[in-house]
């Protein structure tokens, strides 16, 4: 926990007549959850400011956590303070007008490798960032109000980005943030039912793409999803780069890696692990992330081999060095 730069935050907020929140391009449920619930959290506390969400792309499949609203034109920005939320890095904010503000923000879960703004706070070992918005605005109590609508949001976010209170950053004070969050009147079976059940075509790609995992050796498993099967099976991007979820079962496998290919045929890459670090392996590629959860971008069958070469040699050196996991 950060006191005094969640206090700083806040006393911005408080001199601010115009709150604009931006998050990472292509959103998940924290990025969603973090921006949308902020924002929430601020038009209710703070009635008489303005409070925009704004993004350039939107987010289809998580429609069911509602729309960003009105969007603020060039002259709101002037003396505007700019938050992003969830983005490591400027290149991957969803929102060319961030930089026309008075003031940025950046709130963010991941490791710091593009420390910008006027004022950071990063937290590379939580769960989310929506945890942490959850955080700041508990901190505050008589300032800040959590209402039905903002504890969805952000605990959406919270589920989403934990793998369901999964993965390694998930902490005591997650669940407790979380049971907070429910306190508030949050709709677990709405929400479960939004991100969990599929629709029959998606049950039959599933399906379909188990038969295609391979394995190396020392048992990463990876899936190759061109673009003319995307094309062929009605796939978007979020959709294909899913399939992570189904080689994390499998037992003695530890890595697991989707290249989906995109437009513009460069290869989009999902890694993630059990155990193993692999954020490394991720930065090599142009990308990042978390310590077991990464992106990167490949942009040639070459470089796609060498990726899952380099991936296979770090999991048999896991494995010799730790033989008790097994």
């Amino acid at each position: 926990m950060q006191a005094k730069k969640m206090q700083e935050i806040l006393n911005r907020f408080l001199k601010a007549e115009t709150i604009i929140i931006s998050r990472h391009a292509r959103p998940d449920g924290d990025a969603v959850g973090s921006s949308l619930g902020l924002a929430e959290i601020l038009r209710v506390s703070f009635p008489e400011k303005r409070i925009f969400a704004d993004n350039e792309d939107f987010y289809d499949s998580l429609a069911y956590l509602g729309s960003e609203g009105a969007h603020p034109t060039d002259e709101d920005y002037q003396n505007a303070t700019v938050v992003t939320v969830d983005c490591a890095t400027v290149d991957r904010i969803s929102n060319k007008r961030y930089s026309m503000g008075r003031e940025l923000i950046k709130i963010d879960h991941h490791a710091n490798m593009d420390p910008y703004g006027d004022l950071q706070w990063v937290e590379a070992g939580r769960s989310s960032t929506c945890e942490m918005i959850v955080e700041f605005a508990l901190f505050f109590p008589e300032k800040l109000t959590i209402n039905q609508k903002a504890a969805t949001l952000l605990f959406a976010g919270m589920v989403t980005d934990s793998g369901r209170f999964r993965y390694r950053e998930t902490a005591p004070s997650t669940l407790r943030y979380a049971a907070a969050m429910m306190e508030k009147g949050v709709d677990t079976q709405f929400l479960y039912a939004n991100m969990y059940l599929e629709e029959p075509r998606i049950l039959q790609f599933h399906a379909e793409i188990i038969r295609k995992i391979q394995y190396t050796k020392n048992g990463v498993a990876w899936i190759h999803i061109s673009r003319s099967y995307r094309r062929r099976k009605h796939l978007t991007m979020q959709e294909a780069s899913e399939v992570n979820n189904l080689m994390e079962s499998t037992k003695g496998s530890m890595i697991w890696l989707a290249f989906i290919e995109c437009d513009d045929k460069s290869i989009r890459v999902r890694l993630r692990s059990r155990f193993v670090e692999i954020r490394n392996l991720a930065e090599q590629y142009g990308g990042g992330g978390h310590a077991c959860a990464c992106g990167a971008t490949v942009y040639s069958p070459e470089e796609e081999a060498k990726l899952i070469a380099e991936a296979d040699k770090m999991l048999e050196k896991f494995k010799k060095e730790h033989p008790d996991l097994f």
